[in-house]
């Protein structure tokens, strides 16, 4: 199957599902194979981060072994 007849099976389907996640999941896809150069953060995902070096410079951290833990003690209460 050539390129053109792809692309054209594949918008016919598209049209087709109502699933806004799986659509929002294949609009990252394409969007990641469509983009060139340097990946663009949104104001969310900058604040986020910026949040988490801050956590990181005051010691509010936990190890992976204690989060484990913790999650295995959640876990067994539910």
């Amino acid at each position: 199957m050539s390129t053109i007849e792809l692309r054209h099976v594949i918008t016919e389907y598209l049209t087709h599902i109502d699933d806004a996640s799986f659509l929002n999941a294949i609009k990252t896809i394409i969007e990641s194979k469509v983009s060139e150069g340097t990946y663009m953060l949104s104001d969310f995902q900058k604040k986020r981060i910026e949040e988490g070096r801050e956590q990181i410079q005051k010691g509010q951290t936990i190890s992976n072994e204690s989060l484990k833990h913790e999650i295995d003690q959640w876990l067994s209460t539910k």
